[in-house]
């Protein structure tokens, strides 16, 4: 599984320590599905729900709240012909704004954290990474 081997299957990490496009060509060489969002226009929750309902190919009936995103994210399948089968996501740029500020961040990673227990629970790997725009540690940011 070449770059990914040294990242927990199971994880929800920032993306700054991590190169975006590495982990997107690690994700392919590992037949990992890639669900990929650059949040970088959105401000509020509902702008955020809409980006990831876009980007992940979400279904019509998607209820755009976090109960309803974790449903979803758990009935995704990862790549049929896959040997090892799992997930890479990356949420890049993630709003810090006054209608998106921390408590929803955290919120919303719990989701995530919650689907990687879920798929751990299925033997499948589930790797999330996530950026918070205007964030000075996050030097990746431009580069996932």
């Amino acid at each position: 599984m070449g770059a990914l081997s040294n990242i927990p299957p199971h994880a929800v990490l920032p993306l700054g320590a991590y190169d975006g496009d590495s982990l997107k060509r690690a994700a392919e060489r590992a037949d990992q599905r890639l669900l990929a969002v650059d949040l970088s226009g959105a401000t509020d929750r509902d702008s955020v729900m809409g980006a990831i309902a876009d980007a992940f190919a979400l279904p019509p009936y998607f209820g755009r709240n976090l109960d309803a995103l974790y449903d979803c994210v758990t009935d995704l399948q990862p790549l049929a012909d896959a040997e090892h089968p799992g997930f890479l996501v990356i949420l890049q740029n993630l709003p810090d704004t006054r209608s998106f500020g921390r408590e929803q961040r955290d919120a919303l990673l719990d989701v995530f954290r919650d689907a990687a227990d879920f798929f751990y629970d299925r033997d499948t790997a589930f790797r999330v990474f996530y950026s918070v725009a205007g964030a000075s540690s996050d030097r990746a940011a431009g580069r996932a």
